[in-house]
């Protein structure tokens, strides 16, 4: 195999990151390289999705996804490192996600990069997940710190300050459901299918939107804050009060619920970019958006229509890299590594891990 070139074309030294995501239901492996100059490019990055194996239960298992990462995890670093055209020894360091997530997703991938680091004798670097999806706008858009993000998943749905690498302040949180686990028990309820997001998605597009007019939890209250157990209650009330619940009502439905939440994520968007603003005067304010829910049109549109009014930069990464891959570990290992940041093979998994914790800046691991 050819190892990659070492050398970037202002004939500084590059550093060369395996990254390993297994914290929910994607198996993913990736290299990506850093430049001195801080840019980055992927060199590979190969997902394999477990939507076949979770598909009949209607949401993940997080056994069957454990039991899935150790069969294919080998296969696909393999996959990524041939790619790439290198081997595992010609890596500078290896990364993979130690949190947050499901634990024995974590605990699989974190594993297998401290055995890998043993043996090639490389750094390892434990990768908190949501910090992986913050820091991916700076490698596929060189996006400068400090920035907005706005993190919208199945797990997660919160506004965070991203003022440097292990420098974030979080302004708004779900008080109940993240938005994705939201579209997925909607989508559950309608019966049209998992994942619930792209279902309910493309149920909307055929529905009215105006029939049912669902709440917007929090909406008029001046925090930055999301709740969206009472908007799936009142989407549960509406399709119970139905029988039989056609393919239309359905569709109304899921047309109703999507609007609402693209009135919340507009509404708070505008003031979480308002907020930016007054803390950095005379600066653009600019927001990343990060998370599988990042794919969804409608939402898309809606940031586009609040930013533009606002004057503000709006950066959504390609659908691939929003979702949960391995590239984006990698470059976050990249980033903390640039720094000298590395960790203990004895780092601990961790199921939990907000991203403004006090153990999120350099040598978080020791």
């Amino acid at each position: 195999m050819k190892a990659i070139d070492q050398i970037d074309v202002n004939g500084q030294a590059t550093e060369t990151i395996l990254g390993i995501e297994t914290s929910c239901d994607e198996t993913a492996a990736a290299i990506v390289v850093r430049d001195a100059d801080g840019t980055g490019r992927i060199v590979s990055n190969v997902v394999r999705s477990q939507l076949d194996e979770h598909a009949a239960f209607g949401g993940v298992v997080p056994e069957l996804a454990a039991r899935a990462h150790v069969a294919w995890l080998d296969h696909i670093i393999a996959q990524a490192t041939a790619e790439a055209g290198i081997a595992l020894k010609d890596v500078d360091a290896v990364a993979a996600t130690a949190g947050p997530g499901l634990i024995g997703g974590v605990l699989v991938g974190l594993t297998t990069a401290k055995a890998l680091a043993a043996a090639l004798g490389k750094p390892l670097v434990a990768v908190n997940h949501l910090e992986a999806h913050a820091l991916t706008a700076r490698l596929t858009n060189g996006v400068a710190f400090p920035y907005l993000m706005l993190l919208v998943s199945g797990g997660h749905s919160q506004f965070v300050l991203v003022c440097g690498v292990g420098d974030y302040e979080r302004w708004g949180t779900t008080i109940d459901d993240a938005l994705g686990e939201a579209f997925d028990k909607v989508a559950k309820l309608l019966s049209l299918g998992h994942p619930g997001g792209p279902e309910v998605e493309k149920a909307a597009l055929k529905g009215d939107s105006r029939r049912f007019r669902f709440p917007r939890p929090l909406l008029h209250e001046n925090r930055l804050d999301f709740s969206f157990s009472g908007l799936k209650t009142a989407v549960r009330l509406a399709a119970e009060s139905i029988a039989p619940i056609t393919d239309q009502d359905a569709w109304d439905i899921a047309a109703g619920f999507q609007r609402a939440v693209t009135d919340i994520i507009g509404t708070r968007t505008r003031q979480a970019l308002e907020r930016f603003s007054m803390e950095f005067p005379g600066q653009q304010a600019r927001i990343v958006v990060a998370g599988g829910v990042a794919a969804n049109k409608a939402i898309g549109a809606a940031l586009r229509e609040v930013t533009q009014a606002a004057g503000a930069e709006l950066v959504i990464p390609p659908p691939a890299l929003c979702t949960d891959n391995g590239a984006m570990v990698a470059w976050a290992g990249a980033e903390r590594l640039a720094l000298g940041d590395t960790d203990r093979l004895d780092f601990v998994a961790r199921p939990r891990w907000p991203l403004d914790s006090d153990d999120m800046g350099l040598h978080h691991g020791a």
